[in-house]
């Protein structure tokens, strides 16, 4: 049987951009481009080449979010994924990451799998604790925050570096990992790729097709919520310092009034 392989990706606001909240404090989706979130893009590449080397492997592209979110799964699609499942729905808006995990946990279920792939964390939300509540969720081994990761005799081996010691974790499969950016670079889509992206097969499906109902998740049945925003002040013009033999002292107590040193 071949080895199945999920990989969970994020539709992510593009950080170069404008980014903003809306209203109801959510995140503005509309005002600024998305595109697959970058760390995401690293687990994309570990889940390619565990199937390269296994000769016999399944990979699939999961994410959850609005329509434009296909966009995602289309970029991992290109760089080699076999196929795709997105689950959209309108009660979805406003889902925390917890209930994010469920929904993904759902859907794990009824693609089915060996192992799930995810990125450290995402570049919007940055919580990197979608992995760990997804393992629980799912009632198998977590293995995050891996710089290598290999797949074999049933079980997925990695090495996780820390700031003194560096460690090896091994779980049998099924299991969920996550991988870091230090575990190798993302390939680029080719044009062959891109063109192949275009027929392979992606699922949809809704919060009925998962059995969630509607209050557990969205705005209503968040954990957390955003209380208040505040726009950044626009930026000021600097301050000039013209040194008399007192510039030292002047950039020191500059630095210390800004509470950077």
């Amino acid at each position: 049987m071949s080895l199945r392989i999920v990989v969970c990706v994020k539709y992510v606001p593009d950080a170069t951009g404008d980014r903003r909240f809306a209203e109801d404090t959510t995140t503005d989706r509309e005002s600024v481009d998305g595109l697959l979130s970058e760390l995401d893009e690293y687990a994309v590449e570990q889940s390619l080449r565990i199937a390269e080397a296994s000769g016999d492997a399944e990979v699939t592209v999961l994410t959850v979010g609005p329509d434009d979110a296909k966009d995602a799964l289309r970029k991992a699609l290109s760089m080699g994924a076999d196929k795709a499942v997105h689950v959209n729905d309108d009660d979805i808006h406003g889902t925390d990451a917890i209930g994010t995990s469920a929904i993904l946990a759902k859907a794990i279920e009824e693609t089915g799998y060996d192992l799930v792939v995810c990125g450290m964390a995402s570049t919007d939300g940055t919580g990197a604790i979608v992995p760990a509540l997804l393992a629980e969720r799912l009632g198998v081994p977590g293995a995050t925050l891996l710089d290598e990761v290999t797949v074999a005799d049933g079980k997925v081996t990695g090495r996780r570096e820390g700031d003194a010691a560096s460690e090896s974790v091994e779980a049998a499969l099924p299991a969920v990992v996550s991988v870091t950016d230090r575990s190798g670079e993302a390939r680029y889509p080719s044009f062959k790729g891109i063109m192949a992206a275009k027929k392979k097969p992606v699922q949809s499906l809704d919060l009925d097709d998962l059995g969630i109902e509607a209050d557990e998740v969205g705005l209503a049945g968040a954990w957390t919520k955003v209380a208040d925003v505040t726009a950044r002040p626009p930026r000021t013009k600097g301050e000039i310092v013209t040194d008399e033999g007192e510039g030292g002292k002047q950039l020191a107590a500059f630095l210390a009034a800004q509470k950077f040193i």
